[in-house]
């Protein structure tokens, strides 16, 4: 995360590593600006690269229109898609919400809610505070608070369940991710802070 003029500019990367990455390739890479002030996002851009799908994905949110405009290419089959939907005065993104909900307040037993948006229809994500614990990760061990989001109006079947364990400090720093999914489990773990 950097400040980029008068906005915030958030990077992130996924790459399969070991075995994992010789059955499934996965080379993801994502760009969010936000307004820091009201951690409302500007934009998302995706790059995604998941076994034989390769996908560019540009997302701009337009308040004053109040819609986002999704700009999606695949580059396997060459072709494209535009999507417009509405939303409401401010959104998250699926990457600015990590910080978004690190700007709360992150009670004990408390339940907060934001909109999200990856480009289709705006979803409610409801965050429970779980608690705190200690979690050791390569960048060392933290203090942290642990929530979980889930989302509200989602359709079908769940997906699957999500808890993000934050430093219990000033900063909130994102420590560590899991996701357990259909297939099993993914977990992110914080391997180092950089300081400019």
């Amino acid at each position: 995360m950097e400040q980029a003029g008068g906005q915030q500019r958030i990077t992130g990367a996924g790459d399969a590593i070991g075995a994992i990455a010789l059955l499934y390739r996965v080379h993801d890479r994502f760009e969010s600006f936000l307004d820091p002030k009201t951690y409302c996002s500007l934009s998302l851009s995706k790059q995604t690269e998941e076994g034989f799908r390769r996908v560019n994905t540009n997302i701009r949110f337009d308040y004053s229109a109040g819609k986002s405009i999704l700009l999606e290419k695949n580059l396997k089959n060459n072709t494209s898609k535009r999507q417009e939907n509405p939303i409401p005065g401010c959104v998250s993104d699926v990457l600015s919400s990590i910080y978004y909900v690190a700007s709360l307040p992150l009670s004990p037993n408390a339940t907060y809610t934001f909109p999200i948006n990856d480009g289709g229809k705006t979803t409610t994500v409801e965050v429970r505070v779980e608690g705190k614990e200690d979690v050791k990760v390569p960048a060392g061990t933290f203090h942290t608070i642990r929530v979980q989001p889930r989302a509200q109006n989602s359709t079908g079947k769940a997906k699957g369940e999500m808890w993000l364990w934050y430093s219990d400090d000033a900063r909130r720093v994102p420590v560590q991710m899991r996701a357990r999914l259909f297939w099993g489990t993914l977990t992110l773990r914080l391997t180092r802070v950089e300081t400019k």
